[in-house]
This record gives C-alpha cells, sequence and structure tokens, in this order.
C-alpha cells in the first residue's frame, strides 16, 4: 500500500489502519507499486481517454464504454448459455470442464457502468474469469439501465436473479454475489433489502471499488482526482440524477454507507489506492466493521477505478479477480475439489 497523499488527516489516519490490519499482501508487508504495474496503467488510462475524449453525455459514455470493450477479448474456456432469469437477461458462464446445465456453486455478477451503462458484453471477460477461478457457475445479469429505467429497476433485477438462482437448485449458502462500481452497490443493496425480508442471504458479497456514497462526500473524490479519470464528482451528479431523480442521494435505500449493515453476510471490499472513490470503500467497511460484519478490506497500489475489469491488461487486474475467487470459495458450503 502506497501513501495516500491530499487525504485529510483524519481519512488518512483511517484508511492506514485499514490497510495495514487488512492488506492484499501478508501482514507485515507493504506492497510497492511495480514499474511494469505502473505503465500498465497509464496505458489503460491512455487507451480510457481516447474512446471517451468526446464522451459528454450519458449516452455518449454509454457507447462509448460499449466501444472499448468491445475491442477486448472474449473469455476462453468457458461456456455461455443465454438464459432468463425470471424477466431479467443474462447469461450463465460456467468452466468448460464442468458439468451442467446446474452446478453447486454460483457467483452473482451484477456488472457497473453509472447504472445507465454495462452490459453482457463489456463484463463477460471478468466473470468468465471468476467462473474459471472460483469452479462456479456466474450467472452475469443485463439489469435495466437508467434513464430510461431509475431506481429502484436496477436493484429489482439483481435481487430478482438472486431469488431466481435459489430457485433454480443454488443453495443461498453456495452462492455469492459480486458487483463492481455501481454494481458493488447493487450488491449490497440488493443484500440489505433481502435482509429486511428475512429471506436466505448469500455465503459472501464482494464489492470492488463500489460507490456507496451517492452524496459524493467522500474526501478522496478531490484528493486522488488526479490520479483517478474514470470517474469524478461531475459524472457522480451525472449518474446521481439519472438513476434517482429527486430522490435524497442519502437514502440508505440507495447509498448503503448510510444503512444499517447490522447481520450482514461476511463481505470482501477491494479499492485502488489511486482511486477517488477510496473513502466510499473504506468508510463502509469500518462503519460495516463497528456492527460486527466480518469485513476484509484490500487496497491496491496505483490502481484506479474498476481496474478489475482489464484482466488481459493489468496483472494486478488477473491477481485481484484471483483474491475474489478465492475468497467466495472460502465461504462456499460445498467447496470445489482441488
Amino acid at each position: 500500500m502506497r501513501s495516500i497523499a491530499g487525504l485529510t488527516k483524519t481519512c488518512l489516519v483511517a484508511s492506514l489502519a485499514v490497510a495495514f490490519s487488512m492488506s492484499p499482501t501478508s501482514a507485515g508487508d507493504t506492497p510497492v507499486q511495480t514499474q511494469v504495474s505502473k505503465d500498465q496503467v497509464r496505458k489503460l488510462v491512455e487507451t480510457w481517454k481516447h474512446y471517451y475524449a468526446k464522451a459528454d453525455s450519458l449516452r455518449d459514455r454509454r457507447n462509448a464504454f460499449e466501444d472499448m470493450m468491445e475491442a477486448t477479448p472474449e473469455p476462453t474456456r468457458v461456456q455461455i448459455r443465454p438464459v432468463d432469469a425470471d424477466g431479467v437477461d443474462a447469461q450463465l458462464i460456467w468452466p468448460a470442464r464442468l458439468h451442467h446445465p446446474i452446478g453447486k456453486r454460483a457467483i452473482l455478477y451484477i456488472h457497473g457502468g453509472g447504472f445507465y451503462g454495462g452490459s453482457l458484453r463489456t463484463h463477460r471477460a471478468i466473470a468468465g474469469a471468476l467462473a474459471k477461478a472460483a469452479s462456479a457457475d456466474v450467472l452475469l445479469i443485463d439489469y435495466r439501465l437508467a434513464p430510461d429505467n431509475p431506481y429502484p429497476a436496477q436493484i429489482d433485477d439483481a435481487l430478482t436473479a438472486y431469488r431466481w438462482l435459489l430457485g433454480s437448485g443454488y443453495e443461498a449458502s453456495n452462492v455469492v454475489v459480486v458487483g463492481e462500481s455501481v454494481g458493488g452497490n447493487l450488491a449490497i443493496e440488493a443484500t440489505l433489502r433481502q435482509m429486511r425480508v428475512k429471506g436466505p442471504l448469500p455465503a459472501a458479497v464482494v464489492a470492488m471499488s463500489p460507490v456507496t456514497d451517492l452524496a459524493a462526500t467522500g474526501a478522496s473524490l478531490t484528493a486522488n482526482a488526479s490520479t483517478d479519470p474514470l470517474i469524478d464528482t461531475a459524472q457522480l451528479d451525472l449518474m446521481r440524477k439519472a438513476y434517482l431523480g429527486t430522490r435524497s442521494p442519502t437514502d440508505p435505500m440507495v447509498s448503503p454507507l448510510y444503512g444499517d449493515m447490522t447481520g450482514f453476510p461476511p463481505l470482501l471490499v477491494q479499492v485502488g489506492s489511486g482511486e477517488a472513490l477510496l473513502d466510499d470503500t473504506l468508510r463502509l467497511a469500518e462503519k460495516a466493521r463497528k456492527v460486527g460484519v466480518d469485513v476484509e478490506t484490500e487496497i491496491w497500489p496505483g490502481m484506479i477505478h474498476q481496474w478489475q475489469l482489464f484482466p488481459f491488461w493489468l496483472d494486478d487486474a488477473r491477481q485481484s479477480n484471483q483474491r475474489v475467487a478465492e475468497y467466495a470459495i472460502k465461504h462456499f458450503a460445498d467447496k470445489p475439489r482441488p
């Protein structure tokens, strides 16, 4: 973990405390971003800026994301089957070596994209990577998008897909819910809603670079603005208006930072030290930990928002995806054979 310049003293102390206690490396080790990693991130940022150079509106940004990801490799050594998860379009992805149609273990993957973008194509690579690494089926959902479908359509679809898995033969103890960026928001909020109705909870939840505070109050939005071109206050404002309309961004039904995490399943959160949303992760993790949630927090040196999506370009993405898979395996009731 590298130092986080520019944070307020309070946020810095909290960040360092979390990072040293729960690091992606062994205890006592202080990882430093390698030059290779820096070069890979720099190339990713250059690619991102190329595609987003003239993308100002939500539609333009949605199309830019699709165009960029269309140029990336498709997953290999997996099988893919389109499914209708009780009205939610989805793909079931599993390692080619495993028997099917229904396995024992499943990951529900909820993609990011600002609530208004992202698709099955943009996230098939990470879904395929997790399927192989976790020896599990991954249900990648194509939830409805804002602004045509504002809140709560996205959470409704995520929860419907989770319940479809339970109705299709997967035990809740063998299901892990995973999401990145706003997908991390939806993974947490859908689980909180399932808790409120006292339904069976997933074995664990993984939130990668999650958007937890739609009010955008984190100090890292300013402190890391120069290191993270993928998201900023202006973009948060655009997505918030498209998703929420006039609804308060501090409503715990939309921003998990303001919710009650008591009784939440085991939670892994990943965030990059260079992310504008670093504080979104650290504040949520600390709040959940205070009410007894089993939380693991990983701060990845030099990583920017949503780096996990690019395992074909970033060594750190491949490694962080492997960490997510290992976390899922640890919490599955029926673990894959070695």
